[in-house]
């Protein structure tokens, strides 16, 4: 009984709190800014993919989200990475999105990040024929078009609550990753976050396989990673993508990956199926923490779920 009890006091208590019924609605109209800046860019909207025999190997450590079905052997999603670049060819057109689940089982060290989930909703575009320029340009617009409404809608009363809404301007900041990393070490980041008043990019970074590498000058990449100011970090993760097969195979096996854990994509990418394009992944639940200036990632989801802590709901 007691349990119970616990349990009921605990959901009415959830129900009762008005900071996150304060940040639920913030998520409602960013989401809302978010599909209509690409239904007026006429992009198409995907569902997403929850179950597949590949997904996004990650460029750092996490357990792998895997199960068995009917014998098979199947990966929960932590990326829609190569689902959206067969999309992308396939379907022929311009731009696509999708509001993605993702699934990373991150190791316990990372609980007290204040930015990690187990589970989060990645918004996922990808561009045909696009150039890195040409996609942080369009994501500069989509951050300052979700920014305005949502302080439209609830800037003044976020200020009532001492949360001013800043709307930057075009064009953001660019720093290199290896420059930053001269001057702050391997926490340039972090420290970079801290000092800055608007969103800003960080670019060339050395990771996974999928993102290009510059022609010209060999381990440089191009690719890009959106960051929030005031200490709220990594927004959103892309680049420019490899799509000729003898490239892939060569980035694989230097990382000392499987090559038959990516032979779906590369069996495309053999074929000439993929094109040119660029892409990236937004975190919804970090957009809204940066938006509402969260202490935690835990703060902007009712029922969050944490590296290092039980699933309890």
């Amino acid at each position: 009984m007691m349990s119970k009890l616990a349990s009921q006091s605990k959901l009415t208590t959830l129900k009762l709190d008005t900071q996150m019924l304060q940040t639920l609605k913030v998520q409602t109209v960013a989401l809302q800014a978010i599909n209509d800046f690409f239904h007026n860019k006429d992009f198409i909207q995907l569902m997403p993919v929850i179950l597949s025999q590949i997904t996004d190997p990650l460029c750092h450590s996490v357990h792998e989200p895997q199960i068995k079905y009917l014998g098979q052997d199947l990966q929960l999603t932590k990326s829609m990475i190569f689902h959206k670049q067969l999309a992308i060819a396939a379907l022929g057109c311009e731009g696509i999105y999708v509001l993605s689940p993702n699934i990373r089982l991150e190791l316990s060290e990372l609980k007290t990040s204040g930015k990690h989930l187990l589970e989060f909703t990645q918004l996922d575009i990808e561009m045909r024929n696009t150039s890195a320029h040409e996609f942080m340009s369009l994501m500069e617009d989509l951050i300052i078009s979700i920014i305005k409404k949502v302080k439209n809608s609830y800037g003044a009363e976020l200020e009532k609550d001492g949360i001013k809404i800043r709307v930057p301007k075009k064009p953001f900041k660019v720093y290199r990753s290896w420059d930053l990393k001269k001057e702050f070490g391997n926490e340039y980041g972090k420290q970079i976050s801290l000092q800055e008043k608007d969103p800003f990019w960080i670019t060339d970074f050395e990771r996974e396989f999928y993102d290009k590498e510059d022609p010209d000058k060999k381990g440089h990449y191009i690719n890009y990673d959106l960051y929030y100011p005031y200490g709220f970090e990594e927004a959103l993760s892309g680049g420019e993508r490899e799509y000729e097969h003898n490239i892939l195979v060569k980035k694989i096996k230097e990382r000392n990956q499987d090559l038959k854990a990516f032979e779906l994509h590369l069996d495309l990418a053999k074929k000439a199926l993929l094109v040119p394009s660029a892409g990236g992944g937004l975190g919804i639940e970090r957009l809204i923490r940066f938006l509402t200036k969260r202490k935690h990632i835990k703060d902007v989801t009712l029922f969050p779920k944490l590296p290092g802590e039980k699933v309890e709901f």
